[in-house]
């Protein structure tokens, strides 16, 4: 081969396939890119929109003609009778009780798993821990309601005195344990997010690490938390085979966590195919899953709110509350601890 042949070569693959994008080429991918995400999320709206109708127009026939007030406030449910009777406070309490209690035994649980691997625990749990996690989150509920039946259903009623191990506690604490997952991911997540630089600015202003984790760390991943905890309020309120399992299913007020009840879910699972189509009682069932959907849709809402309002604390605020807490630390005459 001559020299000029060899002189001719390009250097580098990078000289024969790299080319500078010109500024037009830069603007239309630019405006593809934000149609892609605009028609998405158009898109995504729009199919909540179409559920919010469906449910709608299916439930609206039967509130229309009767008491709105009395159909969430009354205490009786008889859908055979004549007249038939469709009353869902019932069902509203039981999923408030049985989401409360379930929320009672794994945010503390949840919070010091996430904080432990997140601050305190060597890399190596929280790459063990991981797996774990996702493998408890895939198991199915069915799988959680015979736990409930064969074990801890016994174990309840032997440890409380009960008549009937099935009750709203048992729903509770395995509910619990299914939100587990979601609750210590989320959270774990939002406090590796906080910047490195707000934990030392607190440590070198004489703040301990418990005051640090307190009262820095955490409030700066406070939205991330709030999230996680209401995504696993609505993970609890969705759920339907567990409830529907091992929570009782009597129709009535509950004023105690450990009687049986039905909750939204149960309902709509064990009616929905006893309910003649378009008959009152269909329509009752639909003003039910109403009422669900909406409290998750508000739900939904409520979690993005508190997510803006932490992300613009975190933006500006973040520095002051090292700040506070590493002066309020140094006033006691408090030392770090690294």
């Amino acid at each position: 081969m001559s020299r000029s042949a060899t002189v001719n070569e390009p250097d580098s693959i990078a000289e024969v396939t790299i080319r500078p994008m010109t500024a037009a080429r830069r603007k239309a991918m630019d405006r593809t890119a934000s149609l892609f995400a605009n028609t998405a999320g158009i898109t995504l709206v729009g199919i909540v929109l179409l559920i919010l109708a469906f449910m709608a127009r299916e439930a609206l026939p039967l509130l229309t003609t009767m008491n709105v007030w009395r159909f969430l406030t009354g205490t009786r449910w008889y859908p055979v009778s004549i007249p038939p009777t469709f009353e869902i406070l019932p069902f509203i309490v039981a999923s408030a009780l049985v989401t409360a209690w379930a929320l009672v035994f794994a945010v503390p649980v949840g919070l010091a798993a996430a904080v432990y691997m997140a601050e305190m625990g060597p890399d190596r749990v929280r790459l063990s821990a991981k797996p774990v996690l996702e493998v408890l989150a895939g198991i199915p509920s069915i799988i959680f309601g015979l736990i409930g039946l064969l074990i801890l259903s016994p174990l309840v009623r032997e440890a409380f005195n009960l008549n009937s191990g099935l009750a709203g506690i048992t729903a509770a604490l395995l509910l619990a344990v299914m939100v587990l997952p979601t609750i210590i991911s989320l959270a774990d997540e939002a406090i590796r997010a906080v910047p490195r630089d707000y934990r030392d600015a607190s440590l070198a202003l004489g703040a301990t690490q418990w005051q640090t984790l307190t009262r820095v760390t955490l409030p700066a991943a406070g939205s991330g938390v709030k999230s996680a905890l209401l995504l696993a309020v609505g993970r609890a309120l969705g759920e339907t085979m567990l409830v529907l399992m091992v929570a009782g299913g009597r129709i009535t007020v509950p004023t105690s966590i450990m009687q049986p009840m039905r909750t939204i879910t149960a309902t709509l699972a064990t009616e929905v195919n006893n309910a003649a189509y378009r008959s009152d009682h269909y329509r009752a069932l639909f003003g039910l899953g109403l009422v669900l959907l909406l409290a998750t849709l508000g739900l939904s809402v409520l979690s993005e709110k508190y997510a803006e309002k932490g992300r613009r604390q975190a933006g500006l605020g973040g520095g002051a509350t090292a700040a506070r807490a590493g002066g309020g630390a140094a006033g006691q005459g408090g030392t770090a601890r690294v």
